[in-house]
Parts: C-alpha cells; structure tokens; sequence
C-alpha cells in the first residue's frame, strides 16, 4: 500500500511539471507464498519411482533414508501427499490410469484390457512410455513372479493397448539418459522397493540407481519423481513424494496431493487429457519457477 501511495505522490508532481505519466500499482507477494506458474513445463524426460508400504513419517527426516532427505532438500517435498488403498496393486493401477479398474487386492493378473492409461495416451500422442522392472526375467514378460519381481507392481503390463516392447527389464535402464523415453516408470525389486528389505536398503538402490539421473535432469529439462504406493498399513495413508529436476522451487509444498494429483500433472506437462480420477484434480503449478 505505501508504493501505490508513493507512486500517486510523485504522479501528481510530475502532472503538476507538465509530464504525462501512467500508474501502475504493485503489490507485494505474501511472505512464504509461491505464485504459481501458469502451466506445468513440458519436460524431455519425467523418470517416476515407486517404492513400497512405508508412512511419511518412516522416510521424512530418517536417519535410514539420508538420501530421499537428500534428494526431496534438492526439490520439492510433499508434506500432505496420500496414497489411494490399500493393498499395493490398486495404487499401481490407479496412478497409471486413474483408477483402481476394480482391482481391491493383489490377485494376479489384472487384466485391463483397453482401458486408458498413461502410456498409451503418450504414444498415441507420439512420444514414448517404457516401465522398468527389476529382475523381471526378461522384456515382455507377462508371469505373476519370479525371484523378487512381481508383476503386481507392474502396471503397465496390465493394459493390452501398452505394447510389449514398453514393459522392459531394469537392467536396460539408459545410462545415456538422453536416450530415455518421454516418460518412465521404475519398479525395484521386492527388496529394494523396501517391501521386504529395509529403508536404509531402499535408499541405498535409490542412490546408487537414481541420483546420478536427478543430477542430471536438473540441467536437461528432466524430472525425477519419488514417491510410494502406499504407507504400512494405516487408514491416514500418507506417503513420501517429491519432485527433483529442472524448473523446481525447492522447498516444502503442504497441499493435499495424491496418485491422481501426481498422474493429472505428468499428463499436464504433455497436454493429455485427463484420465479418470485425475480429471477431479489440478495439475501442481506452484513448484514450477
């Protein structure tokens, strides 16, 4: 309020002088308040990781977890953010296509059939979707499980109108990241996702798998999502998620967020229509600089 008044006061100096000036009155952004940008970036490469079963309060500032800490300190942390259900494979479903698809357990397989999903909605847009999954034996494989791979963290797999040549071993995860795909989702194994092991080991793989590329996306218009299925258990489910790449504000954001809120942006940043429940949310604008 004191620069309008300012302003007005030398405004009505300089008509007095003879000069013809315009007014423009400024305000000042609240403290603590990010304006929110007007559209999601579109990014060359989005690189989504879903861990497993642990509450926000098992990861956000643990001792086990130094390097989701350190990675969401880089970006942008979700303090409000909710998984869909419980158990895991409807989260899977949900965030890839907007919706459970009447998946309510684990049983497999969950065939989809042509239901809309994330990555064909990418390709029929012409760009690409690849899911990497850990210790899945070979590309394309359609099985429950073998070893520590489980097709009920796979997705993708689900959908017959996602082809085979998308659903793809972990192990040929680029280290070229330019040769990524538009978007890609990342499974670990049951014991890197922490679904059987520890935090300290899922954050250990997340390290030694994924740090390299969040580095990276920061200079290469890329983005690297962290983020969970779901928490232990609890009727709350609230999990851990945070964005680090090019064009974040770093900081902690608390708007409510969930797996749809997470799936309408990625579709944002590519100008997708949105898919199901997505539709209900808002594209997150206000970490984007």
């Amino acid at each position: 309020m004191l620069r309008i008044r300012l302003a007005v006061a030398a405004a009505a100096a300089a008509l007095t002088a003879g000069v013809v000036v315009t007014v423009v009155a400024q305000q000042d952004t609240p403290t603590g308040v990010r304006p929110a940008a007007a559209s999601v970036p579109q990014f060359d490469h989005v690189v989504l990781v879903m861990f497993e079963n642990k509450k926000y309060s098992s990861i956000n500032g643990s001792s086990s977890a130094p390097e989701f800490n350190a990675l969401a300190n880089q970006g942008a942390k979700f303090t409000q953010s909710f998984a869909i259900t419980h158990p895991s494979q409807g989260n899977y479903v949900a965030l890839f296509s907007g919706g459970p698809q009447g998946v309510v357990d684990d049983t497999c397989p969950a065939n989809l059939g042509t239901k809309g999903n994330l990555g064909q909605q990418l390709i029929a847009a012409g760009r690409t979707f690849k899911g990497y999954s850990e210790a899945m034996p070979s590309d394309g494989y359609t099985g429950c499980s073998s070893g520590t791979y489980r097709r009920k963290h796979n997705s993708w797999v689900d959908f017959s109108n996602v082809p085979a040549a998308s659903n793809v071993r972990f192990s040929t995860f680029p280290s070229d990241y330019s040769q990524l795909p538009t978007v890609a989702f990342v499974t670990p194994d049951m014991c890197n996702d922490m679904h059987d092991c520890s935090v300290g080991t899922g954050d250990t793989w997340l390290k030694k798998n994924l740090d390299a590329y969040a580095q990276w996306a920061k200079t290469h218009n890329s983005l690297l999502i962290i983020t969970f299925d779901e928490d232990s258990g609890t009727s709350v489910n609230q999990i851990f998620t945070a964005f680090v790449g090019a064009h974040v504000k770093v900081g902690s954001y608390s708007e409510s967020i969930n797996h749809y809120t997470v799936l309408r942006t990625i579709e944002a940043s590519y100008g997708l229509a949105a898919l199901g429940n997505a539709a209900s949310k808002s594209p997150i604008l206000d970490t984007w600089q």
